[in-house]
């Protein structure tokens, strides 16, 4: 057996292993294409909204805009939390009425929300039945507290809501094929994942960009505990060990605004990887404690433990093919046997190449399928190209988590950085535009 016939085996048998290890997630990505069940509420609840908005003066505006629009007739109550005392956003946040919190001790997101809970007095505390986290450069979509609302119909301890992009509301220049790959990872992470989540009483791959909260939860939790890089993800490492329930709301619609450039966006997903890590070496360690003491390891501690290694067993073998593939080519080039330089070429480097691009591929047209909704501000164009990128915008993740593994071990300062941001014309007039025309179109599907 050649060395070429050797690392072609494995490269199957690797790829056969992956597959057949990951079948049951793949089973799960036709929740994705089922309508979740509704509830429409009596009960009209207090809901608060929190929004952490340090130096946010430029952007805040568009969210104030589409919280005034809110069609909720109910109680809800909003909070703007800023570091400083002088910070131009406490003159526009009481414009519109909302409370404003100066944390000024905060250094991360988790120091903002906690400085707000432990703030409000236990009387005030008790009159909410939730809080939902909206960032400061988000806009709502008019019917997004009411569909809260009705969401809190479920028993359920953390909620999240549906994530479409900002950057497609009213201004094409706003979009670029980064931002709108962004905006493709939450319909991957929510309608690929976290509707197959909620149906089997997995705790969600958190957003804490629209993520809902019951009172009773943060008075277990004592206010804001996690001060990570991603207190998200922390909050869903700590529901596997403590037993909180989540689910995923794609009633409620909110538009978070995407890194147009590719600078920051690869800055914004090396502080995510750099706070999963983070996570991972604080919590993963007691999950499997915890398992082993039972005796038996819950599908929610599966999935969170391993749940990933399929895809970077295939992965990892598809490029340690490629880099064998590529030492062969020039060793049988340099040896004098062009039959097998050809085929190391072909089938070591071209096909497995070949093979996780059409996959990747195939799994964006997946999530993209899931949230057409959330896409159909883009032209046929702009798809085409999000797609045909979308392969590499998953790929870079693989040099974005090694970068951030060692700026862990070396021990690198860790900030919470400020992201690009820009100013956007009449946004929460278009999410109003964008919804009405969306329920337009679904009375015409359930007429038809």
């Amino acid at each position: 057996m050649t060395m070429f016939e050797a690392f072609l085996i494995a490269y199957i048998v690797v790829s056969a292993v992956a597959v057949i290890a990951y079948m049951p997630r793949l089973a799960g990505f036709c929740y994705a294409f089922k309508k979740p069940p509704y509830k429409k509420a009596e009960e009209k609840r207090k809901i608060g909204i929190i929004v952490p908005a340090r130096n946010e003066s430029a952007v805040i505006g568009d969210l104030l805009d589409s919280i005034a629009q809110q069609d909720y007739d109910g109680e809800f109550v909003v909070s703007v939390i800023v570091k400083d005392a002088d910070d131009p956003t406490i003159g526009l946040a009481q414009k519109v009425g909302a409370k404003v919190y100066v944390v000024p001790d905060q250094t991360c997101k988790g120091d903002a929300l906690d400085g707000f809970f432990k703030a409000l007095p236990p009387e005030e505390m008790a009159s909410f039945e939730a809080f939902v986290i909206v960032d400061a450069d988000g806009v709502l979509s008019p019917s997004y507290v009411r569909e809260l609302n009705n969401a809190l119909e479920w028993d359920y301890d953390i909620y999240l809501t549906r994530k479409y992009m900002k950057n497609g509301l009213g201004d094409r220049k706003k979009r670029t094929v980064f931002s709108n790959n962004s905006a493709l990872t939450w319909a991957m992470l929510d309608d690929l994942g976290n509707r197959y989540r909620t149906a089997k009483d997995i705790p969600l791959t958190m957003c804490g960009q629209g993520m809902m909260l019951r009172r009773t939860l943060i008075e277990k939790l004592g206010g804001w505990p996690y001060r990570t890089l991603t207190e998200d993800y922390e909050l869903r490492l700590d529901s596997v060990l403590k037993g909180f329930k989540s689910m995923y709301w794609p009633y409620a619609v909110l538009y978070t605004e995407e890194a147009p450039s590719h600078r920051d966006n690869y800055r914004r997903r090396m502080r995510w990887l750099t706070g999963y890590i983070q996570c991972d070496e604080k919590y993963k360690t007691q999950i499997k404690k915890q398992a082993k003491q039972r005796g038996k390891m819950s599908k929610a501690e599966y999935d969170c433990l391993y749940g990933i290694y399929p895809l970077a067993l295939f992965a990892a073998g598809t490029i340690f093919t490629m880099i064998a593939g590529t030492v062969l080519a020039i060793g049988y080039a340099f040896g004098g046997t062009p039959d097998l330089t050809m085929k190391s070429i072909l089938f070591l480097i071209v096909m497995p190449f070949a093979i996780m691009y059409v996959l990747l591929f195939t799994y964006n047209i997946l999530a993209m399928s899931a949230s057409w909704e959330a896409f159909t501000m883009l032209s046929t164009g702009e798809k085409a190209a999000t797609l045909l990128i979308s392969p590499f915008y998953l790929l870079e993740y693989i040099p974005i988590y090694i970068a951030s593994f060692f700026r862990l071990k070396r021990k690198a300062r860790l900030t919470w950085e400020e992201s690009e941001r820009q100013h956007y014309d009449r946004a929460a007039e278009h999410a109003q535009e964008a919804e009405k025309t969306e329920q337009d179109r679904q009375e015409q599907e359930d007429n038809n």
